[in-house]
């Protein structure tokens, strides 16, 4: 699946590509040439609760060439002090569940709890992957 966006929209943003393990290298290829990687790295992950791969970069919104974002991506964010990375709608929904179903914009969330892991939702229910580098890739 593939979605149109904004290239101000990707300004600043932090992609992470799933990627069965098998196709990792082509993977790589097809974001590198879809992209010019800012920092030239993609930090592979890994997690025992999953069978993929996950490709995290950034990239560089004013070389893009392209508007879509490749199959199997997500726009990420990153808390550096514990290296989280969640999506908004998973942080959303482990506030919910930390504060009694409330949304609150002001809660802080103990980042330390979520370290080396990265949060996303399956429909409305908060999936935890603890990661570890599996590989750096140097451009």
């Amino acid at each position: 699946m593939e979605y149109n966006i904004t290239i101000q929209e990707l300004a600043n943003k932090l992609f992470a590509t799933f990627s069965k393990k098998e196709d990792i290298e082509e993977t790589i290829n097809t974001i590198t040439g879809r992209y010019t990687i800012l920092y030239n790295k993609i930090f592979i992950l890994e997690s025992k609760d999953s069978d993929e791969l996950i490709c995290t970069y950034n990239i560089d919104p004013g070389n893009l060439s392209m508007t879509t974002v490749l199959p199997n991506t997500i726009l990420v964010h990153r808390k550096k002090e514990s290296n989280s990375l969640y999506t908004i709608n998973a942080l959303n929904t482990l506030i919910k569940s930390l504060n009694n179903g409330y949304a609150d914009p002001n809660y802080k969330v103990n980042w330390n709890d979520y370290k080396n892991t990265i949060l996303l939702t399956n429909g409305p229910d908060l999936r935890k992957l603890e990661t570890s580098i599996y590989k750096i890739v140097n451009l």
